[in-house]
């Protein structure tokens, strides 16, 4: 079932005169404001649907990669990143094609409700997921909070409170959330890529140069295994980071609601996932191969005081454009809930832009808060994939295969090929949800007791 973006659109048009927003009472104003509304929301095409997706997908991840080596080692390092890489691509695809097949669906919570549907109880999935998906997404703006505030600090080499550029980090990021299409967003996106290429490539060949220079590249304490008396708990959050990097899925059915050809989101999957292989690899291995067993995380700041604060400078839009897209997606699901039957969701009129601004506020104002009760970059970074990016990566769109794409007899050679990776999948975002909120856990305890201010004192 294939649908154009404009026929979608024009669809989602009818359902809304049927339950009353459009009604013959509208006047002549009101129309060209829904219309018009319609059409800036449906102007993103594949090559602009990549960059989006660049934009949220490729930013903390990336600095937490090279401590994950550490851990991992090499060889399991790489593995893992091509590894579930590989995997993200493929439910990605999944979820694309949910959205192709149902054009009404706005956001991963609609696709909660088509789903939970199937067993009849549409209402508690979208709920549900509806949850989920909000806490997610303040846990990465606050996340992007986080890191603007270490950045800042850095760069400014003072002693100023951390909450104070936190605060700055915050400001910043509700700014750049104003614009609510994500068409628009692309702009700012092209400066988001080049922002991190640049600094992750500044602090590849740093600290290849300071090895070089100082002991020498065949000196640094760098292993192929994993690291001597590693603990269980240590092995998730590291397998957890990497997951949290490869977040292809939970904003992709909001950044392909704006689409005038969802079908063509293959070509922005594939694109996206092999450029995020290959940036995740390389950084990776690169740098744990330049730095070795005391390489840092966030990864930037392993590159010398100097360098540091010149590459935490590059990359400051990258924190700060991918945080802020990350509050246009939760503004847009809210916003749109709340006037889901008013023309004001499109954000064209005075109402509109008042209420949208009231609630990326509200939004960065928590983000704010969870940026400063849960001051561990890692942990963060763990405890957000273990509770939330298990469901959205694994588990939610292997049963989206079974229930709501998978045509024909489960029998058949195609599916019973396809049915067994589905299983795989959905096993792995269990395993990930248990096993990653205990390791998370047992971490933040371990770290607590050694030492106990640090929960507190910033």
């Amino acid at each position: 079932m294939e649908h154009r973006g404009m026929d979608a659109k024009k669809d989602f048009s009818a359902e809304a005169q049927n339950d009353g927003v459009l009604s013959d009472n509208m006047s002549a104003r009101e129309l060209q404001i829904h219309e018009h509304g319609i059409q800036k929301f449906s102007r993103l095409g594949w090559k602009r649907l990549t960059v989006v997706l660049i934009t949220e997908a490729i930013a903390l991840g990336t600095l937490s990669i090279p401590s994950t080596f550490a851990t991992l080692g090499m060889v399991a390092g790489v593995i893992c990143c091509i590894g579930i890489g590989l995997i993200a691509i493929y439910t990605s695809y999944v979820v694309g094609q949910v959205k192709v097949a149902h054009p009404q669906i706005a956001n991963f919570a609609d696709a909660g409700y088509v789903l939970f549907n199937k067993f009849g109880c549409g209402r508690f999935g979208y709920e549900l997921v509806t949850v989920m998906l909000s806490l997610q997404l303040l846990f990465l703006i606050g996340s992007h909070c986080l890191t603007g505030s270490i950045a800042l600090s850095t760069i400014s080499d003072s002693n100023v409170c951390s909450v104070v550029f936190a605060v700055v980090s915050a400001i910043i990021l509700l700014l750049l959330a104003i614009p609510p299409s994500f068409t628009e967003m692309a702009i700012l996106g092209y400066i988001d890529f080049a922002s991190i290429v640049i600094a992750v490539g500044i602090t590849i060949i740093g600290t290849g140069v300071e090895a070089t220079n100082s002991t020498g590249l065949s000196n640094v304490n760098w292993s192929a295994w994993p690291k001597e008396n590693i603990t269980f708990a240590e092995t998730f959050i590291s397998v957890t980071n990497i997951i949290f990097a490869y977040t292809i899925t939970i904003c992709q059915i909001s950044f392909m609601d704006e689409m005038h050809t969802p079908k063509d989101f293959t070509k922005s999957v594939c694109t996206l996932g092999a450029i995020e292989m290959v940036i995740y690899t390389c950084t990776g291995a690169l740098i744990y191969a330049f730095v070795g067993q005391d390489v840092q995380s966030p990864a930037l700041l392993s590159a010398g005081k100097t360098l540091s604060r010149v590459v935490f400078g590059i990359a400051l839009p990258v924190i700060f454009i991918s945080g802020s897209i990350n509050a246009v997606v939760f503004g847009r699901m809210i916003h749109g809930r709340i006037f889901k039957n008013s023309y004001i969701r499109f954000v064209n009129t005075p109402a509109g832009w008042a209420t949208w601004l009231t609630t990326i506020t509200i939004a960065v104002i928590i983000a704010f808060i969870i940026a400063e009760v849960i001051p561990f970059f890692d942990d963060l970074l763990s405890l957000m994939s273990a509770l939330f990016l298990s469901g959205f990566t694994f588990y939610f769109p292997a049963l989206m295969w079974f229930f709501l794409i998978r045509k024909g007899s489960i029998f058949t050679p195609k599916n019973l090929a396809l049915g067994a990776l589905n299983i795989l999948v959905f096993l792995i975002g269990l395993v990930t949800l248990v096993a990653g909120i205990y390791s998370c856990v047992v971490d933040i305890v371990s770290l607590h007791l050694a030492y106990p201010k640090s929960l507190i004192v910033k």
